[in-house]
């Protein structure tokens, strides 16, 4: 037997899997000698890690085709807008039939059923949206850059808001509920929960503002997504459901961390599924970095906890990233299966991020880890993951297949037309502005009794030169002022319903 067959034994699998590639050995590659991950253990995450131009894109496309193949819904950010070639059958050039020899597989160009989503307006593809109160105070932190006393101050606001039945809905109601808070009407409400610090609620008016100028105000607001409807298969084929950015002036640290709020609603409303044939969804982190840079120690072990548990659920996650060390060792010892394109070590840095990476694979007597992760060609990778029985596969070097479908852009009209086919346009094309937290008010203060004027308590005295150094008071502050909405928050918070329940990441529970 030889090398590549040895190493290839590694990858047997009595179930389905998933095919990745053929052994590589001193520069020749081995048709027969199979590297592959069984579906079985698709749900224990893994990280697809290389430098700019080494085929990790492609490699995400051709697992994405076979997931859609075997009927398992994917979610991939196409931060860049490459990956709409899903929607299209390939073409066949000499490099595709190279390769297919190369790698033992009778490529036949295939379209797979692809639905085109992007954060808030301004996009040809279904925009999507989550409330300000669904999102919660912990993500919307992480969005907004804010330090621990800052969160703590956020998620002080969010209780008091959920404790009254105010849905926050999008920024300006946010904001409207801090300015109130803040006010000397408004300290009041707080007294015994700790109060807020003008100078705290100052900075995060102010990143609210930063945040609506960098697109965020397009994305919070209704419709909401329902994170359910990643879950959808067309003719017994998985949906590869593609999410781009909206707006490439749009804050990367939105994208990154509206992609964990979605990971995080998918944890909270999944059923427990144990051990299952194949996963029911796959989730690609494009761009981990985004989500783990600048984190608190508290979010990060959110994280870990969640990508820990939700394989339970029957979801995989996979992190794309340049390099391994941008993700924490926590997380990263939660991963499987490892795809490792090439490593660049032109600098001090990359040297040692070389060297942490060759430390997290097993040992291999076949190559030289740090000059293989280095030489690497386009479209080829160093490769581990889990065997059936759960132990980790030899390390191959294995050339990758390529994809089926398109390895191009399909244009932005093409995406246009297939958006507004799609039956999730009718739910998510057009932007809903009802039910703000003024509206919620108001409502519920109708439903009420109104109370005899003797118990209303008197107005405050008008002051002037305050009101002239504020903004124009918006409707939402102008409610607060009226001593019947006083009156009603003081007195009434139980007739306004329970507070909402949240869950690990803050996330409302529904």
């Amino acid at each position: 037997m030889t090398a590549a067959q040895e190493i290839a034994a590694g990858y047997a699998t009595e179930g389905a899997a998933l095919e990745l590639g053929t052994v590589l050995i001193d520069g020749a590659v081995d048709p027969t000698a199979r590297v592959r991950i069984p579906f079985a253990t698709l749900n224990r995450h893994g990280l697809v890690a290389g430098a700019t131009g080494t085929g990790k894109t492609k490699t995400l496309q051709g697992l994405a085709e076979q997931l859609s193949a075997a009927g398992v819904p994917v979610l991939l950010a196409d931060v860049k807008g490459d990956l709409s070639g899903l929607a299209r059958a390939g073409e066949s050039n000499p490099k595709i039939e190279s390769r297919a020899v190369d790698t033992g597989d009778d490529w036949v160009p295939t379209a797979f059923p692809v639905e085109f989503l992007s954060l808030g307006g301004g996009s040809s593809a279904v925009p999507i949206r989550a409330t300000i109160t669904q999102f919660g105070p912990i993500l919307l932190s992480k969005v907004l850059d804010l330090n621990d006393t800052q969160e703590s101050t956020l998620g002080l606001i969010f209780h008091w808001a959920d404790q009254r039945g105010l849905p926050l809905l999008d920024i300006k109601d946010l904001r409207a509920v801090i300015q109130h808070l803040t006010s000397d009407e408004g300290k009041a409400d707080l007294k015994g929960l700790g109060g807020v610090s003008p100078a705290t609620a100052g900075v995060i008016l102010r990143a609210l503002v930063n945040l609506e100028v960098r697109g965020g105000e397009a994305f919070f607001g209704e419709p909401e997504f329902e994170p359910s409807d990643l879950l959808r298969q067309v003719d017994g084929r998985g949906v590869v459901t593609l999410l781009e950015l909206a707006d490439q002036q749009a804050d990367p640290r939105l994208f990154s961390t509206f992609l964990m709020w979605l990971l995080a609603e998918l944890f909270e409303e999944l059923p427990e599924a144990g051990d299952l044939d194949k996963p029911k969804l796959v989730f690609f982190f494009d761009e981990a970095h985004l989500l783990f840079n600048d984190a608190s120690k508290a979010f990060l072990e959110r994280i870990e906890q969640t990508v820990k548990l939700i394989r339970s659920k029957g979801v995989g996650v996979f992190f794309c990233t340049q390099l391994p060390t941008d993700v924490p060792n926590a997380v990263l010892s939660q991963l499987g299966a490892r795809i490792q394109h090439a490593l660049r070590a032109f600098t001090p840095e990359d040297q040692a991020a070389l060297a942490k990476t060759v430390k997290t694979y097993p040992t291999t007597r076949n190559y030289e880890l740090d000059e293989a992760l280095t030489s690497l060609g386009t479209g080829e990778a160093i490769i581990t993951v889990l065997s059936e029985r759960g132990a980790p596969t030899p390390v191959a070097w294995a050339r990758m297949r390529a994809p089926r479908s398109l390895m191009a852009a399909i244009g932005t009209d093409a995406v246009t037309a297939a958006a507004k086919a799609s039956p999730l346009y009718a739910r998510y094309g057009e932007t809903i502005d009802r039910e703000s937290a003024y509206e919620k008010l108001t409502a519920k203060i109708a439903e009420a009794p109104a109370p005899a004027p003797a118990d209303a308590p008197a107005p405050p005295a008008p002051e002037p030169e305050r009101r002239a150094e504020r903004e124009e008071p918006g409707f939402l502050e102008k409610a607060f002022d009226s001593p019947v909405v006083k009156s009603f928050l003081r007195s009434a918070a139980s007739a306004l319903g329970r507070e909402i329940t949240r869950g690990l990441f803050g996330t409302r529970r529904r």
